[in-house]
């Protein structure tokens, strides 16, 4: 059973459409308490980095120790960049830390047509093997709507180029990120989060 988090800055009910659609089990715990009986969790989010002030606090203790243990993690879009350490959109709001960066914003490019926020579909630059990734062919486009986006670390799957490079995808261990929104992906949206269910 997936915890899907819900902290109000949602895009709860096209993410709650696609688990419905590939047969997986979740519910929306209602108290941090309540993570234990979950077997992996999902941080979703859209908007302002300052709405994960919402889970500051037991939400974020509660969510450490859960990947501590092992439990699998995913965070989708703002739900990623709450797995850094913070973010220039929001300062004296702190990350999850699980990941080491600090999310900043998009510089956009009036000559190129480059619009801030991006909006829109983007290809992803692989690097390495993850898993969440695994069986997509070169280049896979997928949905992207965000004005602040995580550096390119070690942690990167894959790496997307909008003004500048970032991160699109992370993962390590059992921590799994991704800046897009496989919910509104498509197929290949689809193809992700399945690859990231298996692993739970």
């Amino acid at each position: 059973m997936i915890a899907l988090i819900d902290y109000g800055a949602g895009n709860l009910t096209s993410v709650r459409k696609a688990l419905t659609a590939l047969g997986a089990d979740f519910a929306t715990p209602a108290r941090p308490e309540e993570c234990a009986r979950f077997s992996a969790v999902i941080v979703p989010g859209v908007g302002n980095f300052a709405a994960t002030s919402a889970l500051v606090g037991p939400w974020r203790d509660t969510i450490a120790a859960t990947v501590r243990r092992g439990t699998p993690l995913l965070g989708i879009c703002l739900g990623m960049q709450w797995l850094f350490e913070g973010s220039d959109e929001a300062p004296d709001v702190p990350g999850l830390g699980v990941l080491e960066g600090r999310v900043t914003r998009l510089r956009g490019n009036a000559e190129a047509g480059l619009k801030i926020p991006h909006v829109g579909w983007n290809a992803l630059d692989f690097r390495g093997t993850a898993r969440i990734l695994a069986g997509l062919g070169p280049h896979s486009h997928v949905y992207f709507t965000h004005s602040y986006a995580a550096p390119v670390t070690d942690d990167a799957a894959a790496i997307t180029e909008y003004g500048v490079t970032f991160s699109a995808a992370v993962e390590r261990d059992n921590v799994s990120g991704v800046q897009f929104h496989p919910e509104k992906s498509g197929e290949i949206g689809l193809h992700i989060l399945s690859n990231w269910l298996r692993a739970v």
